[in-house]
């Protein structure tokens, strides 16, 4: 008995669009969760909705019963309906943002609202800016549709006179290339944006001035195509030589939906949607005046008092400042959790053991970084000063491939070992190993992680990063390198789960012994805390453990298909899911163990794919004062009435504190009661 785990997301996603709604979310930053929403739909069109088309076209799988008891057929129909209901209240809610600004003097213009002094701006900011990075493309009936990227947005012309129509296409430059806002001048004390879409349409006439027309305009359309990444099986080629052909290929793969302006011309409509192969209406998708709106994520930041006002990070008071971190680390081990705590000690970490001459080597695991990172530069700069460094670079990190590829050269070239993962095995445990020399020995030094060594997600990811020289823990990592670098497996391991071999069983043993526990009458239960909670083989075990009287409870931020408190099944399982400004993405588990208490952090969710066909690691915590901590983490967001909502009622996503009808002034909110908590010291 389970929940879809597509609907199921598009529930999680549905939470994301709750905090652009949320009046009580400062007004810019509402602007930003429909940037967040509008890429989250993007990315689950590519991937999950792809793969369902893909079952449809293959006999072998159009019946396949999927979970919730979908067929792949039937689950596409309803992930249409569901999101197109969505898009309206997307829609809605933007027009409602917008509104809101106008009240504090921020107006998002149009190219038909712009004063004298603005639109004379916008002609030369075109001139100098936007005009030299566009190619607009004739669009012929009779010919293929010219090669369009995915990804983009386009401008779908159409220039009209009394003898013919003709049509053009012109692709927006992405964001990184120029700004998708531009601030204008104002006369006031108000403040004036324009999206450069409409830049664009105002100066329709300076591009296309060579032709006769009578009337001129433009339709924005964006397509997105099948991001499924398929690698050539020639024994013969490099990894990434196949990975370069494989990108190569998908840049060109296939369209999978078409989002139009729903004041498009028909004729123009159905001249895109035969020319990209999109035939059947739910690939087609009408939308409004502006796609791509992931972009609201880039807002300008034109009113510090309408965002969010994040306190700074957080020293951890272990580790002062100009003190080295490995001797913090043999003091005891120490535990980070991001954004609370400042992601500068793990580079401080790094860069400390590039120049320590005392360090031997560094090992570390990487699947995604920041785009200008710190974490390459402290390995490089770890080559240069005489250190061995091995880097295990994934390079199979969906959407992150060509930047994975381009730092692999990088590191290469400044005489870093890089290793791949396996083909079919991505590596996605978040892992460093240094050793140094000390006392006539050699000792290691060990993190394992929830979250990647990425500075700038450390900023808005919610993360732990534990540092331990325990030599139980130190050295199992080291024997997960020497697997990694070596393929030497290992017979098994006695502190570490690691998949794809021992962390199912592991789990599966922790869930057992807390059924047995139960049934003998002693305390028992299972606390955690999960991106996502999809694998059926857990979900069976949890669902044995509650019918034993195994209390449990679940925090899991996306897709959960675990059905919580169904009476005979699931009556001692609550489950909740929370959505603030930080993005939940810790993995946390506590069993009560007879008292004795277990407590795990590591990189996995409990999905199929972390636990059977990825490379992982959960690391126990074996500090008393780390576990006790930990468990009051639990224990606050548990709590949390402010920003948790029930996964009980499947799709409602009601708040804790509305379903309990919970006074205001007695609301929790977990976020920022955990940030008071790492300042207080406790």
């Amino acid at each position: 008995m389970l929940y879809n785990r597509e609907l199921s997301w598009l529930s999680f996603n549905e939470r994301v669009l709750q905090e652009a709604r949320d009046e009580k979310v400062p007004l810019l930053q509402r602007l930003r969760f429909l940037g967040i929403y509008s890429n989250n739909q993007d990315e689950f069109v590519k991937v999950r909705v792809a793969n369902l088309e893909r079952c449809t076209q293959v006999k072998a799988t159009q019946n396949k019963k999927l979970s919730g008891g979908y067929v792949p057929e039937a689950l596409l129909e309803e992930i249409h309906r569901q999101s197109l209901r969505s898009q309206l209240l997307f829609e809605e809610t933007y027009a409602a943002v917008l509104s809101g600004m106008e009240k504090h003097g921020i107006f998002v213009r149009n190219e038909k609202q712009l004063d004298e002094a603005q639109e004379r701006f916008c002609r030369a900011y075109f001139a100098d800016e936007v005009s030299p990075l566009l190619v607009p493309l004739m669009l012929r009936k009779s010919t293929p549709l010219p090669f369009l990227r995915d990804g983009r947005i386009y401008l779908a012309v159409q220039m009209s006179s009394a003898r013919n129509v003709r049509y053009a296409i012109i692709e927006i430059p992405p964001h990184d290339t120029l700004p998708r806002f531009v601030v204008l001048p104002s006369a006031d004390a108000t403040v004036s944006i324009v999206f450069v879409d409409d830049i664009i349409r105002l100066c329709l006439d300076e591009i296309f001035f060579m032709f006769d027309y009578d009337r001129i305009a433009a339709y924005t359309f964006k397509f997105m195509r099948d991001a499924e990444l398929t690698l050539d099986d020639d024994v013969w080629k490099s990894l990434i030589q196949k990975m370069e052909q494989g990108l190569a290929k998908r840049r060109h793969g296939r369209p999978v939906r078409l989002v139009y302006d729903k004041e498009i011309p028909a004729d123009m409509l159905e001249t895109l949607a035969r020319k990209l192969g999109l035939h059947n209406r739910e690939n087609l998708s009408p939308g409004g005046r502006y796609h791509l709106l992931r972009d609201l994520m880039y807002f300008p930041k034109v009113a510090p008092e309408l965002e969010n006002r994040n306190p700074p990070p957080l020293r951890h008071p272990d580790a002062p400042p100009f003190t080295g971190f490995f001797g913090a680390i043999r003091q005891k081990d120490i535990l980070l959790n991001y954004p609370y705590h400042t992601f500068n000690h793990l580079i401080d970490f790094l860069r400390e053991a590039a120049v320590d001459p005392r360090v031997d080597s560094i090992c570390i695991t990487l699947y995604r970084t920041a785009r200008k990172s710190k974490v390459i530069n402290a390995l490089i700069n770890a080559a240069k000063n005489g250190k061995q460094v091995i880097v295990c670079m994934e390079l199979m990190a969906r959407f992150d491939e060509e930047r994975n590829i381009e730092n692999s050269g990088r590191l290469r070239a400044a005489g870093v070992q890089v290793v791949h993962g396996e083909e079919g095995l991505k590596v996605h445990a978040k892992l460093i190993l240094v050793t140094r020399r000390e006392n006539g020995s050699v000792r290691s030094y060990a993190h394992i992680g929830t979250g990647n060594f990425n500075e700038d997600t450390a900023k808005v990811y919610s993360d732990f990063s534990l540092f331990t020289c325990r030599p139980e823990i130190a050295e199992e990592v080291g024997q997960m390198f020497d697997f990694l670098v070596n393929r030497n497996r290992h017979a098994g391991y006695r502190k570490l789960l690691v998949s794809p071999d021992f962390m199912r069983s592991g789990f599966y043993d922790l869930i057992e012994r807390e059924i047995r526990n139960a049934r003998n009458e002693k305390k028992a239960y299972i606390h955690a805390k999960f991106n996502s909670l999809t694998d059926e083989g857990i979900i069976r075990m949890l669902y044995r453990a509650s019918a034993a009287g195994v209390e449990i409870r679940l925090i899991v931020r996306g897709a959960c298909c675990l059905k919580p408190g169904v009476p005979g099944l699931s009556e001692n399982i609550r489950a909740i899911s929370i959505v603030d400004k930080y993005l939940e993405h810790a993995r946390l588990a506590i069993f009560c163990n007879g008292g004795n208490e277990k407590a795990y952090i590591g990189s996995a969710d409990w999905m199929k794919r972390n636990l059977d066909r990825r490379v992982e690691v959960a690391a126990p915590v074996l500090d008393e004062d780390i576990r006790r901590t930990l468990k009051r983490f639990f224990d606050i967001q548990w709590n949390d009435t402010d920003k948790a909502r029930d996964l009980s009622l499947f799709r409602e996503n009601v708040y804790i504190g509305d379903e309990e009808n919970i006074p205001e002034n007695e609301r929790r909110r977990s976020q920022t009661e955990l940030y008071d908590f790492w300042a207080s010291g406790e």
